[in-house]
């Protein structure tokens, strides 16, 4: 997975917003520019949470640090955030220096064994796997304290096909942008959750949302085509172009979705 996410700063800067956030944004209005989407998705996923001041969260999976900043910055949460990424980790140390209340470890989540009062995942239990969901959901079940929350984001398989071509282009996606990526459908998270003694308070999609956002993504990679491949290569670029362009379609036909569940410790 880190693989993916290392490969260079700069080449996917030149695609997402300012913030660097790498995951469906949040179109409340429909004149919101990508930045502005991306903080209302932030926003939105962090009141699911119920943060108080001083509370203790864990973001697993922090990607280049927006979520984990921004709780810090509102609602003065403590956070530890993990990735795998080390380029990741250090663009994150860069953004919190000398910010108190906030630390990036370059740690996955299972490695990770202390108490928190809430834990947000954003984009990363795709690639978990599903025989990690079950010590996934008893560690957050061990770290959180009685009723605490858990918000998961994350890409799931949408309606039933039998299409060749989604088939072949999720055959695309798994040997060339995410090895060993594993898109869950919704139920198969949500009896997870229950098996590991959570309960569903809310389950939310953010689908069209999320073709926005790849559209958003795929113009600005086309704008800076040049720079990209010289950054990286002209194969590489067309072969993002390829995944940002089919995401968009598959979650526009409902057979790809990426949904939201806010359970709780019981």
């Amino acid at each position: 997975m880190q693989a993916h996410y290392d490969l260079s700063d700069e080449f996917f800067s030149l695609f997402l917003d300012p913030s660097m956030t790498y995951s469906c944004a949040k179109f409340d209005k429909p004149d919101l520019s990508l930045e502005e989407a991306q903080r209302a998705k932030i926003d939105h996923t962090l009141k699911k949470c119920e943060l108080q001041p001083g509370c203790r969260l864990l973001d697993v999976g922090c990607g280049w640090g927006s979520t984990a900043l921004r709780a810090n910055e509102l609602y003065n949460a403590h956070v530890v955030a993990l990735t795998l990424s080390r380029n990741q980790y250090e663009y994150a140390q860069r953004l919190a220096s000398g910010r108190p209340g906030i630390e990036f470890r370059l740690q996955g989540w299972e490695e990770f064994d202390e108490k928190v009062d809430r834990i947000v995942s954003i984009g990363a239990m795709e690639h978990f796997g599903v025989a990690k969901y079950a010590a996934f959901f008893e560690r957050c079940h061990r770290l959180l304290p009685d009723h605490g929350i858990l918000v998961l984001h994350l890409i799931t398989l949408g309606k039933p096909t039998n299409s060749f071509t989604f088939f072949r282009f999720a055959h695309f996606l798994s040997m060339k942008i995410f090895p060993n990526g594993f898109v869950p459908p919704p139920e198969v998270v949500i009896e997870r959750a229950r098996a590991g003694s959570f309960e569903l308070v809310h389950a939310e999609s953010l689908r069209n949302d999320y073709a926005r956002t790849l559209d958003c993504w795929l113009d600005n990679l086309v704008k800076n085509q040049q720079r990209a491949a010289a950054i990286t290569s002209e194969a590489n670029v067309s072969m993002y172009m390829k995944y940002l362009a089919g995401c968009a379609r598959y979650f526009r036909s409902g057979e790809v979705n990426v949904h939201q569940f806010k359970l709780r410790k019981i």
